[in-house]
This record gives C-alpha cells, structure tokens and sequence, in this order.
C-alpha cells in the first residue's frame, strides 16, 4: 500500500456498487477504502481521514446526507454523492450539503473516475483559497501599514482587497523583502506624493 497515495472512500450499502468502482480507482492509483454503513464511514473518517468521501445519498440507518452534515460541521473532508434520484429536489439537497459534486447512477468507472478527479481538483482550488484568505486576514489584522498599504492599491489601482494584498505580497516575495517594510515604503511614498500635490495645488492658487 502506498502511504503517499490518494485516499477515497467508498461509501454505499449495495455490496455490487462498491465492488464495481473499487477496482477503477485502485487501478488509477488510489487507495479505496469501502463501507457499506454511514456510521462506520464516520468511525473509519475520525480514525483516518481520506482525501475525498464518495457518499450514496439515500441509504438504509444513517444516510448520505446525515454523513455529509457530519462531515461539513466536523471535518475538511470534501465529499460527492452517488444518487439514484434525478430528480431536482435531490440535485439542490446534494448542493445545500455541501457537496462538490454528484454523480447520477448508475455510475461507470470512466464516470466515476472523471468525477473524483474534478472534486479533488475544486477541493485543493478551496483549500488554497481559505489559506490565502487566512493570510489576508492575518496580514491586516497583525500590521496597520499592511492594511494602510492594501487601501492604498485598492483606491489607486481599483482592486478588490485580496488583489491588492496580493500584489503587495508578491513584490514582496520578488524583491525579497518583508511585508511590512514594503508596506512601510509604500505607504511613505503615498504621503510624499500627496504633500507634492498639495503644495502644487498651493503654489498654483497663489498666482
């Protein structure tokens, strides 16, 4: 077994379902791990997280959706539905859940893969947004020059703010300096400016 290896679990309580996708994911190099039960798909997530929690929506006991709040209200673990259902209530239950996706049944192996690689993909494209957030927040919170800084881009260049903190970060990285001594400078130069202006504004008043 590869430790290094992308973990999904299977969660379905039809026996045939889950021995139909496992072999396709193993054999595209994932780790598979499978039950037929959502309390023990919970159990088998608090003793190893996978990478991404494929659910059947409607199954006997705990369901896909009652799993799926668990998941979204205690973990990071994303998660996609297998559905039998097509119809629109079930589609809209699957997005209010939290899901990233859903595959409609019967799913094929092609289908199945093409799915799971799609919801990995969105789920580090989330990841790294929530980091990069975090960073943004943490920045503007932990230094008022960066956030003086920030405010100065966003009325100069017309950015949003997280545009602007990442313009200022990746000056930042390229001429390796600190944060916050750009943002200094930054800042400095602002104030420069806005004196020149007003003693231009000044000195043509006075004529």
């Amino acid at each position: 077994m590869n430790s290094n290896a992308t973990m999904i679990m299977l969660v379905d309580d039809d026996r045939l379902v889950l021995a139909s996708l496992s072999p396709s994911l193993q054999a595209a190099g994932y780790e598979v791990k499978t039950t037929t039960s959502g309390k023990e798909a919970i159990d088998l997530c608090q003793q190893m997280p996978p990478d991404l929690v494929v659910l059947d929506m409607r199954m006997p006991g705990m369901d896909g959706i009652e799993v799926a709040h668990w998941l979204r209200h205690n973990t990071q673990i994303p998660f996609i539905f297998l559905t039998a259902y097509g119809e629109d209530d079930a589609i809209e239950e699957a997005v209010d859940s939290g899901a990233l996706g859903y595959l409609i049944k019967p799913v094929d192996p092609p289908q199945l893969l093409a799915g799971v690689k799609t919801a990995l993909q969105r789920s580090a494209e989330n990841r790294l947004l929530l980091q990069r957030e975090g960073q943004l927040t943490q920045a503007l919170n932990g230094d008022r020059t960066v956030n003086t800084a920030v405010g100065i881009l966003i009325e100069r260049e017309h950015m949003s703010e997280q545009e602007a903190f990442d313009r200022l970060r990746n000056q930042a990285r390229s001429s390796q300096r600190k944060l916050p001594d750009l943002a200094r400078e930054l800042v400095q130069a602002a104030e420069y400016l806005n004196k020149l202006s007003g003693a231009n504004t000044t000195t043509s008043g006075s004529h």
